[in-house]
């Protein structure tokens, strides 16, 4: 049974960087693409990066030149380095790892942007 686990959330003040990190427990079939999505209070979740198995990057325009996602495969690991952080970041953020066959989800991460 594959679980993802998070940690890294956290309450920062506006400006400051927080890391996440998400790892795969068990065999995932290769190859996958690792996201975070993120869900801020009364909103729809939304995908805030994505990186496919060959390197490729997307980000949602808000966190662009702000939020750095990267991998390490052998790991089963994704990250999200956030800096420049601003209130309306704040969000329950989630990993996602997409594979042919299934969607895998973590149990979310709080990150609060304030004063």
């Amino acid at each position: 049974q594959v679980q993802l686990v998070e940690s890294g959330g956290g309450l920062v003040q506006p400006g400051g960087s927080l890391k996440l990190s998400c790892t795969a427990s068990g065999s995932i079939f290769s190859p996958y693409t690792m996201a975070w999505y993120r869900q801020a209070p009364g909103g729809q979740r939304e995908l805030a990066a994505r990186i496919v198995s060959g390197g490729i990057i997307t980000y949602v325009d808000s966190v662009k030149g702000r939020f750095t996602i990267s991998r390490d495969n052998a790991k089963n690991t994704v990250y999200l380095q956030m800096n420049s952080l601003k209130p309306e970041d704040t969000a329950v953020y989630y990993c996602n790892f997409h594979t042919a066959f299934r969607d895998y989800w973590g149990q979310g991460t709080q990150v609060t942007v304030s004063s």
